[in-house]
């Protein structure tokens, strides 16, 4: 089954960081990375820019409304997300605790929903 792993985390304590520890964070994520891969765990996955690069789209009316920035004030905010294949739900946790933001942040585990498709 597929899973989404998506992680949140506060980007002003990763401003914060110097750059030896952002190096020493991003290194443990190329290092988990690079481990679902080999185990065959890893689908897809990427980084995202910081919240204040986002746009909020909305039709309301019949109207596009755009906003920039992000659609709710949170303390945490999305980074990155990873789509892997688990056996399951306790495998797929298993994998999201590795993950090297689960220790100041979270990550969101949820399955994806396999839509069958008539088009492919």
């Amino acid at each position: 089954m597929r899973y989404v792993l998506t992680i949140y985390e506060n980007e002003k304590l990763w401003e914060a960081l110097s750059k030896e520890e952002a190096d020493q964070v991003m290194g443990e994520y190329f290092t988990f990375t690079d481990g679902i891969r080999k185990s065959g765990n890893y689908l897809g996955g990427e980084a995202l820019q910081p919240v204040a690069t986002a746009t909020t789209v909305r039709i309301r009316d019949g109207k596009r409304l755009t906003t920039d920035g992000p659609f709710a004030e949170t303390k945490e905010q999305l980074g990155g997300f990873y789509l892997i294949e688990a056996e399951n739900i306790d495998q797929a946790i298993a994998i999201a605790s590795r993950i090297p933001t689960a220790r100041t942040g979270c990550v969101e585990v949820r399955p994806v929903m396999e839509v069958m498709s008539d088009q492919g």
